[in-house]
């Protein structure tokens, strides 16, 4: 009997973790997606044209870093993904995501990007207004994601009307 309850108990954590997994590989998909989907609907000034699109990530964890790894082109520009170990390793690149696990960099992070035309994602309540330029969030049980819209601006990035549109949550 014991050895029943020890067979079905092993069994539901070997699911439950299964099933984390899944549900993890499918928010770092999701959000793969919308970080495509905003180099769409973002314009950099003409020196960010120039060679590859790079696509930076904070401290990024593996199944993140294997959904982007995915992307190949960015309109005629090249994906490249880089995963940065700390703030002082960062440098220039087309957009930033700083996830949740390092969102305590986040003053150290907007303050290093200063001057750059580098659109910074994050994924932490409340850091729309703490100098990112997206955020994602949670809406009706849904990935969504916040923008604002000056943030952008003040590096130097227009933002389609589209993607005002697309906004759950737009900051001004």
């Amino acid at each position: 009997m014991v050895r029943k309850l020890y067979l079905v108990f092993s069994f539901s954590i070997l699911l439950s973790a299964s099933a984390f997994g899944q549900y993890e590989q499918a928010v770092a998909h999701t959000k793969v997606i919308f970080i495509y989907n905003f180099t769409k609907l973002i314009e950099w000034p003409t020196d960010y044209h120039q060679g590859d699109f790079v696509i930076g990530v904070l401290n990024a964890n593996a199944t993140l870093l294997g959904e982007l790894n995915k992307l190949k082109t960015s309109g005629s520009q090249k994906l490249v993904i880089k995963n940065y170990k700390s703030v002082d390793e960062i440098d220039k690149c087309n957009i930033l995501f700083v996830p949740e696990t390092s969102n305590n960099l986040l003053a150290e992070v907007v303050k290093k990007l200063h001057g750059s035309s580098t659109l910074l994602v994050t994924d932490s309540e409340g850091d729309g207004k703490k100098g990112a330029a997206i955020n994602f969030i949670w809406k009706d049980n849904k990935q969504a994601f916040e923008l604002n819209k000056a943030n952008a601006e003040k590096n130097h990035l227009n933002v389609s009307s589209s993607l005002e549109t697309l906004a759950a949550v737009n900051i001004k």
